[in-house]
């Protein structure tokens, strides 16, 4: 018997389509996060940041899985902007890193 490739009835074949018309700015488009702007004031092993926030708190943020796919690097003392949950103010997740 021979080899099919895609389709079929095990459904490995491909989608029909371009994929939709999508926005790349997933973060952006999140309402329920709350944004803050911020400068990184300590680096943690694992990817972890503190990020003091320019309303005062500082908070633990690491980055997000855009910045992670793009390999954007956040060194000390880089402006940044932090999306905490509302859930829980004190971590957050950096969604942008300012030039």
């Amino acid at each position: 018997m021979a080899k099919r490739r895609g389709g079929g009835r095990r459904g490995g074949g491909r989608r029909k389509g371009g994929g939709g018309n999508r926005d790349f700015d997933g973060d952006d488009e999140r309402s329920d996060h709350v944004k803050l702007e911020g400068t990184v004031t300590n680096v943690f092993a694992g990817g972890q940041f503190e990020v003091e926030t320019d309303a005062g708190p500082t908070v633990r943020a690491k980055l997000c899985g855009r910045m992670r796919k793009y390999r954007i690097r956040v060194i000390l003392g880089d402006r940044v902007t932090v999306a905490l949950s509302p859930y829980d103010l004190n971590h957050g997740m950096i969604v942008y890193r300012t030039k």
